[in-house]
């Protein structure tokens, strides 16, 4: 069983997530060539240990992830908000200011 370490919500059963995909994938515009979307969603390495994939807490806060991932182990390095608007809000509560 995988246990993800929400930010805004703590520990949790992977069962509360969604699976996004793979983080580090850059999506063409959207009126790119078929080709090119061919390319982005199915052309892609089968990672074989760290991976960092997205993850949405669909029965919590509801907001997306970037889990840092083995693939091998499942073994989560770190957890933080995919939005960089939340990981401000994140780092400034940590550091003790306004909320």
């Amino acid at each position: 069983m995988i246990r993800i370490n929400c930010p805004f919500c703590g520990e949790r059963d992977h069962t509360e997530f969604s699976y996004g995909g793979d983080a580090s994938i850059v999506y063409p515009e959207l009126d790119a060539s078929v080709d090119e979307w061919h390319e982005a969603i199915f052309m892609r390495e089968n990672i074989l240990g760290m991976q960092s994939e997205t993850w949405h807490h669909a029965n919590g806060c509801r907001m997306w992830l970037i889990v840092e991932r083995d693939t091998m182990t499942h073994e989560i390095k770190s957890v933080r908000p995919a939005h960089e608007g939340n990981a401000a809000v994140l780092s400034k509560q940590s550091e003790g200011g306004d909320q």
